[in-house]
């Protein structure tokens, strides 16, 4: 049993795939950042300085100063602002990851396709072999 775990431990794609995640994962903190700290602040600023991680609707119907105050007071809440952070980064992130995939694939070597083994005869239509000199339904000269 630990000789098929090891060998399916070192397949390639394991490998590939525990990779992909670790830089997938600091990747996501990078675009996170970017969001939280350079994107939304202009734009809380240019909508009347609202910062947007600060967004969110009491149910307790209490009044707290701030979403620290009332995450602390233990109040439920809907914290749509930290949503649209999330759904923000979440556009990001796919919109890189569809970049990066069209760009493999433009560079992606396409493979010629194979030489045709048959041709039509020119008088009666059939499949003849591509060497052929005559076709062997009608008897014509290719």
């Amino acid at each position: 049993m630990w000789k098929e775990f090891r060998d399916f431990a070192m397949r390639g794609n394991v490998i590939d795939l525990a990779i992909g995640i670790i830089i997938g994962t600091a990747f996501g903190k990078i675009i996170t950042s970017f969001v939280n700290d350079v994107l939304m602040p202009p734009i809380g600023m240019l909508l009347g300085k609202v910062d947007f991680s600060n967004l969110y609707i009491n149910l307790s119907g209490q009044h707290y100063e701030s979403l620290e105050k009332a995450v602390e007071a233990g109040a439920p809440l809907i914290k749509y602002g930290l949503f649209l952070n999330n759904v923000i980064d979440f556009l990001i992130v796919a919109f890189v990851i569809f970049i990066v995939v069209k760009q493999i694939n433009r560079f992606k070597r396409e493979e010629p396709a194979p030489e045709p083994a048959t041709k039509d005869c020119p008088f009666c239509w059939s499949q003849v072999s591509i060497k052929a000199t005559r076709c062997p339904h009608c008897t014509s000269e290719l």
